[in-house]
């Protein structure tokens, strides 16, 4: 019978989590003791997905079912572990792609059933946000994190490690998805942040593009009219067969998407009266977004933790991080655990540490 929890010590000072990962197109699994990362691994099907300018869902259903057996053996062996050491498997069970997330699911499911390991449910985008635990591992809430990644965008108050208030968020497309489609119209391949940010290096902010629409003064974001905006520009050029350069274009619109995150975080930490800033999501790998924040917070003394950039796009390490936070405040899943496309940033799932499982 599968009944991890008769000798389960959620006061361990340093656990050890195995953390999974398959919500889009990274197969990943990494072990963490305590906040130390011993081993972080991935296989990506990016570089296929780009043939098609975008993410197949079928084709990284595939891509997971072929290579997280041996990812995760991998990241046992790379760590010098055993999977008898494990104390918990951390798994994400949403949001992102159904199948995809099934794949990583079912796996966890049935490692933890064979190992008789507890098994902890995490979100994704909390993952994001646990990233900065593994970067300072002296962090301690509360502060503002600013959330940037291809499905979501906003600006966070974290009270303590599991509760968030959501201070503004994006009313319609998020800065990462933002990039991906302006990237598709300047003709440049997939995945389209980090080539967008290649492409601006070329270029200036001459561009005259929209502010951001702020949601009514608040913390909200709006990404649709600053995509059309660029959309605009460059058919109108090209309906009046007038050259332009991709590279300006790509400047200003990075300019213009990342300046009114660092606004409004600032604003937020003055509000808040905290003393330290965090980041979350793939977009925080972005250079400008990078240097912009830590020149904003130099200015006003204040702490910033930034990730490392392999800990901002997609990776099991975070994963396992959010598991370690979850395991200490005795929250786990059961055999019945299944994989959601879209769940609230809020959402735990709790059972007993003993019994009814």
């Amino acid at each position: 019978m599968y009944n991890p929890f008769d000798n389960l010590d959620i006061n361990k000072e340093s656990p050890i989590i195995l953390g999974i990962e398959s919500s889009c197109d990274e197969t990943a699994a990494a072990v963490i003791r305590g906040r130390e990362v011993l081993s972080d691994e991935i296989a990506s099907s990016a570089t296929i997905q780009a043939l098609y300018g975008g993410v197949v869902p079928e084709i990284a259903s595939r891509a997971h079912t072929d290579e997280i057996a041996k990812v995760v053996e991998r990241a046992v062996q790379n760590a010098g572990i055993t999977y008898q050491d494990i104390d918990a498997i951390a798994v994400t069970y949403g949001a992102g792609l159904l199948g995809a997330l099934l794949v990583g699911v079912s796996f966890a499911k049935s490692l933890a059933y064979a190992l008789n390991k507890p098994l902890i449910a995490v979100n994704h985008i909390r993952g994001h946000l646990a990233a900065s635990y593994l970067t300072d591992k002296t962090l301690k809430p509360p502060f503002v994190t600013l959330l940037c990644s291809g499905g979501h965008t906003a600006i966070l108050y974290a009270k303590n490690q599991t509760e968030f208030e959501i201070l503004g968020a994006t009313l319609d497309d998020a800065v990462g998805e933002a990039f991906d489609k302006v990237a598709r119209v300047l003709g440049l391949k997939y995945p389209g942040g980090p080539n967008i940010e290649n492409c601006a290096k070329e270029g200036v902010a001459n561009v005259t593009l929209p502010k951001m629409f702020k949601g009514g003064g608040g913390y909200n974001f709006s990404y649709s009219g600053l995509k059309t905006a660029v959309i605009n520009y460059c058919h109108t050029k090209e309906q009046k067969g007038e050259a332009y350069s991709k590279a300006d274009v790509a400047c200003s619109f990075q300019k213009a998407a990342i300046d009114v995150l660092v606004e409004k975080t600032m604003e937020a930490v003055k509000e808040k009266r905290v003393d330290t800033v965090t980041v979350g999501g793939g977009v925080g790998a972005n250079t400008y977004l990078r240097e912009s924040l830590k020149s904003a917070c130099e200015k006003k003394r204040i702490k910033l933790v930034l990730p490392e950039k392999r800990f901002c796009t997609d990776n099991a390490s975070m994963i396992a991080a959010e598991g370690l936070i979850q395991f200490q405040n005795g929250n786990f899943a059961d055999m019945s655990l299944n994989a959601k496309a879209s769940i609230p940033l809020t959402t735990t799932l709790n059972v007993p540490k003993k019994g009814g499982v």
